[in-house]
């Protein structure tokens, strides 16, 4: 599996080093393309590399942000994926950024991620980051083990698109960008903290099954080797 592990002492040290890298990306693409694209992952985990980043000098108004994944719940909910972007990210320098979220007020979740495949059509072809987290079951995105479109979603030949998924493990239904939408990015990220996530990433590394561990399809096939942000 090739991967590139970059390992701090602390989580406020990682927030730090991963948002210096990803505003120095960003600034790459906005300086090459006129534009730059950013998908990020919920969770508790990257709340503290949200708060650094969003006081980078970056030219926002040229930036656009999404979800990795997210709950078919609306944008107001606790468990909004969305929320957290507009309370930790969405602010400060990077308050003009533009917006793109999952989530839509529709008769049912198909429908919703019918109206996200459209509106982020034209969106990251490649995205210029990714930022994944990993669930302590080997989720990773919203690429549940037991998904009930788990093959569909992780088919590289499947198609650039956004995808409902149920789980046991998942809650609420999610809406979730398919493995061929995120696995090439310019800047791919694996995040994670805690010595039980580096647990489960090391029996991940150790074995082959996709549908038991989800995260390997991103760590075994993606064609952009993936950076692994870990902190204790």
């Amino acid at each position: 599996m090739v991967h590139r592990m970059h390992q701090f002492e602390d989580r406020a040290a990682l927030a730090e080093a991963l948002a210096d890298r990803v505003s120095a990306l960003l600034c790459a693409a906005v300086a090459a393309r006129g534009a730059a694209s950013l998908a990020v992952s919920g969770g508790s985990t990257p709340k503290l590399f949200f708060e650094a980043l969003s006081t980078r000098d970056i030219a926002w108004d040229r930036v656009t942000v999404t979800l990795v994944d997210e709950r078919f719940v609306p944008a107001d909910h606790p468990r909004s994926n969305h929320l957290l972007v507009a309370t930790h990210l969405l602010k400060d320098k990077a308050a003009p950024a533009r917006f793109v979220p999952l989530y839509h007020a529709a008769a049912n979740a198909e429908d919703a991620a019918a109206l996200a495949t459209a509106e982020t059509a034209n969106l990251g072809k490649p995205f210029d980051v990714v930022i994944l987290g990993m669930g302590n079951d080997g989720h990773t995105a919203s690429f549940f083990p037991g998904g009930d479109r788990l093959d569909e979603a992780l088919d590289p030949l499947g198609g650039r698109r956004v995808m409902t998924m149920e789980a046991e493990g998942a809650g609420e239904t999610r809406l979730t960008f398919t493995y061929p939408a995120l696995a090439d990015a310019r800047l791919l990220v694996l995040h994670i903290e805690g010595a039980e996530k580096k647990a489960v990433l090391d029996r991940a590394l150790a074995g082959t099954d996709l549908r038991e561990m989800p995260v390997r399809a991103v760590l075994e096939r993606a064609p952009t080797a993936p950076d692994i942000y870990w902190a204790p």
